[in-house]
Parts: C-alpha cells; structure tokens; sequence
C-alpha cells in the first residue's frame, strides 16, 4: 500500500455510516490521550456506497452488494462487542439506510475551506448518525451541525449542492482505491498501515513504531 502522508500526523480513511469507523475514532482517542505530544488528523474519504451508486450519485438500492443477512449479524456482533470494550453507547449498530455522501462533501469543504473548525464538525457528524440517530445524508441536519460547529450553515447548503465538489470527491474516493485502501478505517502513518477499529495499543505501535 502506498501512502504519502507526512510522518507527524496520523491518515484515516473513512466513511461515515460505517460504524467502525466511529468506533475506530474512540479508540483514536484513547491513544492520544495517553501521548504526551499531539497527534494531528488528517480524513481521506471513503465510499462505502461506491459499488451500489447510479450514475447521478444516487443510491441503487435494488444492487446486490454481496453483503447478506449473515454478514450484518456478524457486523452487528462486532459493533456491539466493540462498543462494550470502548465503553461507547451507540443509537443503532449499522445505518444500512443512510447515505454519507452529502456528509461528506460538507467535510471535505469544510476541511478545505475551515480547517480549525474541521474537527469539530467532523466529530459533530459521528455523533449525530451514531449517538442521535438523526440523518446525515439531510442537508438540513447538516446545516444545524455546521450552525453548531461554529459554520455559516448557508455556505454548507451551498457547498453540498456544488457539483464541481461532488466530482472533487469522486477523485478523491478513486484516489483512495488506487493507494490500495478497500476498506474502512484504515489508519496510516508513515508507510504503514491498520485497518479496522483497532485498539489504542495497536495505534500506538503505528505511530510510536514497534509495528
């Protein structure tokens, strides 16, 4: 896997309305809690969605993805065993209905246009699908997050209708496919890679070495 992130700040890739992503993001915490220097963040975005997508961006969402019954038990038991050992209360444990796009063309603007306001929106996002259960994929609830975060909420309408972003955010889901990332979380530092909602000590032995 080829990355070229910068060796001072962690890369992770992740989608939305993938809940071990948010899960992925607690244990982050965890980990930089216990360093003494920080840690930056830097988000790539992922499309979960990509292989279910008409041509608009719309979601097919008759497109068998090859995920049945038994895979979103198994996820479920995972998201569920997971929140135990982060000590994390979830709304739900898979949000199969949402689509993460709006969501994520607001954050990639965001990151863009107001990067000292990027976190917060970001971690804003995470909470709002996984702790509140609202819908991400509305640009209304959108527009209330960036209020909150401190944003012009008009200027993220705008920036989710923006077509040029959209396709912005194509390049940037095709460039995470062609450094060889296929799923979500995917953390990255300095060449190396972990994939999954790892433990802080797994994080740890990425970024501090030991791999």
């Amino acid at each position: 896997m080829s990355h070229p992130e910068a060796s001072d700040r962690l890369v992770v890739y992740s989608d939305y309305v993938c809940p071990f992503c948010y899960l992925g993001r607690q244990s982050l915490e965890r980990y930089r809690e216990t360093r003494e220097d920080p840690l930056a963040l830097d988000w790539h975005p992922f499309d979960l969605r990509s292989g279910k997508r008409n041509a608009d961006g719309s979601i097919d969402r008759s497109a068998d993805d090859g995920k049945g019954d038994e895979y979103y038990r198994r996820a479920r038991e995972n998201v569920r065993r997971l929140q135990e050992k982060y000590g994390v209360e979830m709304e739900q444990e898979i949000a199969t209905d949402v689509d993460s796009l709006p969501a994520q063309i607001a954050s990639y603007y965001v990151k863009s246009e107001h990067p000292d306001r990027w976190l917060d929106f970001d971690e804003a996002i995470f909470e709002a699908l996984w702790q509140d259960g609202r819908d991400i994929g509305d640009a209304g609830v959108l527009a209330d997050l960036a209020d909150d975060a401190g944003l012009d909420p008009e200027e993220v309408r705008n920036a989710i209708a923006d077509d040029d972003l959209h396709e912005e955010l194509k390049d940037r889901f095709a460039e995470a496919r062609q450094r060889g990332v296929t799923g979500v979380p995917t953390f990255a530092y300095d060449g190396h890679a972990a994939r999954g909602a790892v433990p802080p000590e797994q994080l740890k032995r990425l970024v501090d070495g030991g791999r």
